[in-house]
């Protein structure tokens, strides 16, 4: 096999993202969308030059000429639809949060280990260009030993689907809809988180979609947390969905022994000050296609031409550090422990 056919799993946000990115990557062949609503799955197949757009999973999930797919739809349909991916046979690139809790996240690990099929769980942030060279070089001691980070995820929050907003689909709320990005982010630079201190809030009790209809907000849109890793860094992260402008998916700040990073700052995208320097210096980066770095290393793990990543069980690291926030808003902000499996 030379190339992998693909069918994308929803017609949301965030499906341009992954199209594109896929179609930037030679190896990958879109061969259909599926969604509840049939013209906005033919829309985004046309949209995005895909030959087929269905309603029908199930007769999708039977094509041969299928090898893998995307899903993205609302998270608490994942763990139902890699399932019937699963037992079909097909590898899964799951959107994220993995599940809305890591129960689920463990099921669907669970599942896929028995069906033989390989899963992944998408975390876009991490293969960004600022980040990649932030990990290189926090790898290659050029701030000598990391102390402590300070993290934000800000956006003004999705405005297109009222089902971010209900707690029986999304109980984390901004956490899970934004949070686990960056603390993937943390993850990836500091290694596992020991315990945490945080406290969340509903700051905007209603919001008003785009298409005029009014909701109520059942779950968290703001949360500030404090985590101590294994190794000893400690790392600041605040989370909302309702900042109005300010910060463009997040600002990471690296603070260690002998220098400083920061990515998406007023320096521009990566900024770094090195001990016994006068200035900052901002590297220039690659500037490839818009998910093309995510979904080719997808890709390539798939055709054998690198190691699969283990970007599951990051995500169910993700989900237990997320209920050890929950834990600690319940205790009054206590520090509590990770409960790891």
């Amino acid at each position: 096999m030379d190339r992998v056919g693909i069918a994308f799993i929803g017609t949301g946000s965030i499906a341009d993202y992954h199209l594109a990115g896929l179609n930037a990557v030679p190896r990958a062949e879109l061969r259909a969308v599926v969604g509840r609503d049939a013209a906005k799955a033919a829309s985004l197949a046309a949209r995005h030059g895909v030959a087929a757009a269905s309603t029908d999973l199930a007769a999708t999930l039977a094509r041969k000429d299928i090898a893998a797919v995307v899903i993205a739809t609302p998270d608490d349909t994942h763990e139902a639809i890699a399932a019937q991916a699963a037992a079909a046979g097909k590898a899964i690139l799951l959107q994220k949060p993995m599940a809305t809790d890591a129960t689920a996240c463990r099921r669907i690990l669970a599942n896929t280990a028995a069906a033989g099929v390989d899963l992944q769980v998408s975390f876009m942030h991490r293969y960004f260009e600022e980040f990649l060279r932030a990990r290189e070089l926090v790898a290659a001691g050029a701030i000598g030993t990391v102390t402590s980070l300070r993290l934000r995820n800000a956006t003004p929050g999705p405005d297109w689907a009222d089902w971010f907003f209900k707690s029986a689909r999304v109980g984390g709320g901004v956490v899970l809809q934004l949070g686990v990005h960056g603390i993937d982010l943390i993850l990836q630079l500091c290694g596992p988180v020991a315990r945490v201190s945080a406290t969340t809030a509903t700051l905007r009790p209603e919001r008003v979609l785009a298409d005029g209809r009014r909701v109520r907000v059942e779950n968290p849109d703001s949360a500030w947390a404090v985590y101590t890793t294994a190794s000893g860094v400690v790392a600041s992260h605040e989370m909302s969905m309702i900042e109005a402008k300010g910060c463009d998916r997040f600002r990471l700040e690296i603070y260690g022994s002998e220098g400083t990073i920061w990515l998406r700052s007023e320096h521009g995208p990566l900024a770094l000050w090195r001990a016994g320097t006068k200035t900052w210096e901002t590297p220039v980066l690659p500037t490839p296609p818009f998910g093309q770095r995510q979904h080719r290393r997808w890709i390539d793990a798939l055709l054998g031409d690198a190691p699969p990543e283990a970007t599951a069980r990051d995500a169910l690291a993700g989900i237990e550090i997320a209920e050890a926030i929950a834990r600690s808003q319940a205790r009054g902000g206590q520090h509590v422990p990770v409960e790891a499996a």
